[in-house]
């Protein structure tokens, strides 16, 4: 797959099967329509495209935009789009003057002019252009006067048990980790640095890779205990993770730990994925370092039985 950062550098296809849309978290819902335009643009000797916006629009239109926390980074998005089969993605950076386009100037200059839009896949729900003024009903009326065909995808078809990137959003801020990884089709993620930390851990035979997230716009499950996989220079690894204060060493910070088990390797600096499988429990401040131990030990226990 190939990102096309500036799409005036696009070479238009002689079919061309397009969708738009943020699709953050890539989840289920969306992998519906990416799939359909896969197999549209195989059937067809074509290509399939993503137009998508970085940065997000509510980054850029929403006044608590500092508090909207995404499910993707766009390097995530590009990978989990690439697996699915997608041929390119094409990232255009929204602005406050590209929110001002008109639906139908996004129609003419983008879909038609610049991507040469053959046939449109797009959710039922889907609003695009200055006051959200496009949307399907918009683009059946003036698809056929461009020379282009929509694909209406249906409630029915994405939204059957209620998918949408905010419900995924709510379930990982209350830790309600197997309903958001059922709605994604996969177990979320994040991807990060392990650096350097205090190493209480270690001390009380937990030693943890300390885990920094670049994005802070990256949305993080709720604190708590979580059974994950990490996976370290291609290789899986089983293990548990704390998100959190730390409360029984008084924490004054929120920190990420992962414990892999049956691991001593040397990871500081190193790139690291986190998988997050289950929740164990919520964050507890325990009254010695020796309780901690033994609610570590029931961690470690009830993870190696999720993870078997």
């Amino acid at each position: 797959m190939k990102v096309i950062d500036h799409i005036d550098a696009f070479d238009k296809p002689d079919y061309s099967v397009v969708t738009i849309g943020t699709f953050d978290g890539v989840h289920i819902g969306h992998q519906t329509i990416l799939k359909r335009l896969v197999e549209d643009a195989k059937k067809n000797s074509g290509k399939s495209i993503l137009i998508t916006f970085w940065p997000h629009p509510r980054f850029i239109l929403n006044k608590d935009a500092d508090k909207l926390k995404l499910l993707t980074t766009f390097e995530e998005k590009v990978k989990l789009v690439a697996d699915i089969g997608v041929d390119y993605i094409i990232k255009i950076a929204f602005t406050p003057a590209f929110s001002n386009l008109s639906a139908h100037q996004f129609v003419k200059d983008i879909l038609v002019d610049k991507v040469g839009t053959t046939n449109l896949f797009i959710g039922y729900d889907h609003h695009f252009g200055n006051n959200r003024e496009g949307n399907i009903h918009f683009l059946k009326e003036h698809a056929p006067e461009h020379g282009f065909r929509v694909n209406e995808i249906s409630k029915q078809e994405i939204d059957h048990i209620g998918i949408s990137s905010t419900k995924i959003r709510n379930a990982l801020s209350s830790g309600e980790i197997h309903l958001a990884n059922s709605l994604l089709g996969r177990d979320y993620s994040v991807s990060g640095k392990v650096v350097d930390g205090a190493k209480k851990g270690r001390s009380i035979g937990f030693p943890t890779a300390n885990i920094e997230i670049e994005e802070s716009y990256k949305l993080l499950p709720a604190d708590g205990a979580y059974a994950i996989r990490a996976v370290i220079n291609g290789d899986t690894h089983d293990g548990m993770l704390n998100i959190g204060f730390k409360p029984t060493v008084n924490g004054s910070s929120r920190t990420i730990e992962a414990h892999l088990f049956n691991f001593d390797q040397d990871i500081y600096n190193e790139d690291i994925v986190v998988q997050f499988v289950k929740a164990l429990r919520k964050e507890m401040k325990f009254e010695s370092l020796e309780k901690l131990k033994e609610q570590l030990e029931l961690d470690k226990a009830a993870a190696l039985r999720i993870l078997a």
